[in-house]
């Protein structure tokens, strides 16, 4: 594990959305209630040194210094190629080039984007989702990791059928907001001979 930044360090963003996404984890674990959440995430947010982001974890387990620690995966840099669509299906599916951050816009229209057979160059695939009605689906391939945890949803459900732990494969972190449709991430299986 990397050592934590000195108390005095100014902080990024991407420090703030970790400490985010493990006090999201805190709740759904039922160690702190909504209300807790909400007021220690205003903490995180406005948070500009690295000392600022220890409060908010002092009294739940582990070292509170442990959300200081840079990550192994880097985040991809670098603008992200856009996939938009209105009412009608967005498709990525069979043999692709998988950018390293990939935007994903979507007013009612499906979906689909399938990485089984795609061209996996980068060790860390971002995928932002602004989704309106329509439902996304997400195939990853064997061996690659997915988290959600900066997925929102507001009527739809959020569904990760694989480990969020990253491993040796491609890692895959998948963020935005879902309105009324769900996301599903998963592998693909076969049905009655059929792979879906």
């Amino acid at each position: 594990m990397s050592v934590p930044p000195r108390p005095e360090i100014r902080i990024s963003d991407a420090d703030r959305e970790r400490a985010a996404a493990r006090l999201r984890r805190a709740m759904s674990e039922g160690r702190i209630t909504m209300v807790e959440l909400e007021e220690r995430l205003a903490v995180v947010y406005a948070a500009r040194f690295a000392a600022d982001l220890l409060p908010p974890f002092e009294d739940l387990p582990g070292d509170p210094r442990d959300v200081l620690a840079e990550v192994p995966l880097t985040t991809p840099v670098g603008p992200p190629t856009v996939l938009r669509t209105g009412m009608g299906a967005l498709r990525r599916v069979g043999p692709w080039r998988a950018p390293a951050r990939l935007r994903v816009q979507s007013t009612m229209g499906p979906v689909l984007l399938d990485f089984t057979e795609a061209e996996l160059t980068h060790p860390v695939v971002e995928i932002e989702l602004e989704l309106g009605a329509g439902p996304a689906r997400i195939m990853i391939p064997e061996g690659a990791t997915a988290d959600v945890e900066g997925l929102a949803a507001g009527v739809g459900m959020i569904r990760n059928r694989v480990s969020c732990i990253p491993g040796e494969g491609p890692h895959f972190r998948i963020y935005g907001r879902a309105g009324l449709g769900s996301v599903v991430v998963r592998r693909r299986y076969r049905v009655a001979g059929m792979v879906i």
